[in-house]
């Protein structure tokens, strides 16, 4: 049994332990992690993880909603670069975030439109952060902009989804995958009566560290040995085999991963 945490920032300075978190998540059969940016500021110690490790720390390219400030245009230039220059999995983290600070959501819309542009152009997918706030909800007007755009070809993962039925299916007909982490352990984290009603086929697996840790951690540092237990929460909210969780949603993110790194694809 196998699992992808397909979304942690194990680059984050909180992990002074990174060789030793490493070490956990291989022993729990952790295969690959898949680290999403978020401003130019962490591109080096994501790019020197991924040097590192290429085969188990796969990063992505993106400039995350909450970073969007003045100095966004600036910032959406180093992506291109780095896009231009290297290879990544996946565009992202992009997206919307209303819920800490409305002074840049146009800004935050400019942004996200010309980075799913950018994934559009090199058939990457993308990895997307929808945080609702101020009486606004992010995933619709995210699912909105993508029905409006139409791009050929894109696909990737609604991020940390904590939505409803009827949002996952739209997330679904509009061709993306559900990221479950933490929140699905969580008491009042709604999911409960979501997941059970979603195909497997529809769901990857992420932990979202270092934040978000699912329970018992619950407040505590996140880390993608922890994925394990999001396994579980789902297997038994669908009541199916831990195995059978980790099988599909492994199966489904690797089918997300670009022609680039196809030497990590099962033969």
């Amino acid at each position: 049994m196998t699992l992808i945490d397909t979304h942690a920032h194990i680059y984050d300075a909180q992990f002074e332990d990174r060789e030793e978190m490493l070490q956990r998540a291989e022993k729990q059969q952790i295969s690959q992690i898949w680290m999403p940016n978020c401003a130019r500021e962490t591109v080096s110690g994501m790019m020197d993880l991924a040097d590192q490790y290429p085969d188990r720390c796969l990063p992505m390219m993106g400039l995350h909603p909450a970073y969007v400030n003045d100095t966004f245009e600036e910032e959406l230039a180093v992506v291109a670069d780095q896009l231009n220059r290297n290879a990544f999995m996946a565009v992202g983290e992009i997206g919307l975030d209303f819920y800490w600070d409305m002074t840049y959501v146009d800004q935050q819309f400019v942004a996200f439109e010309r980075q799913l542009r950018w994934a559009a152009e090199q058939k990457l997918p993308v990895s997307m952060h929808t945080r609702s706030g101020h009486g606004r909800n992010a995933f619709a007007e995210a699912a909105d902009l993508i029905e409006k755009l139409g791009l050929t070809g894109l696909t990737g993962i609604f991020h940390c989804f904590v939505g409803t039925l009827a949002e996952a299916n739209r997330a679904i007909d509009l061709g993306f995958k559900l990221g479950v982490g933490g929140v699905s352990t969580f008491k009042n984290g709604g999911l409960d009566t979501v997941l059970p009603q979603i195909g497997l086929e529809h769901l990857v697996l992420e932990t979202d560290a270092p934040y978000l840790a699912p329970v018992p951690y619950l407040g505590k540092r996140n880390e993608p040995s922890y994925l394990q237990l999001i396994a579980q929460r789902v297997a038994d909210l669908k009541q199916i085999s831990i195995d059978d969780v980790a099988r599909h949603t492994t199966a489904n993110a690797l089918s997300l991963l670009p022609a680039l790194y196809a030497n990590l694809l099962p033969e």
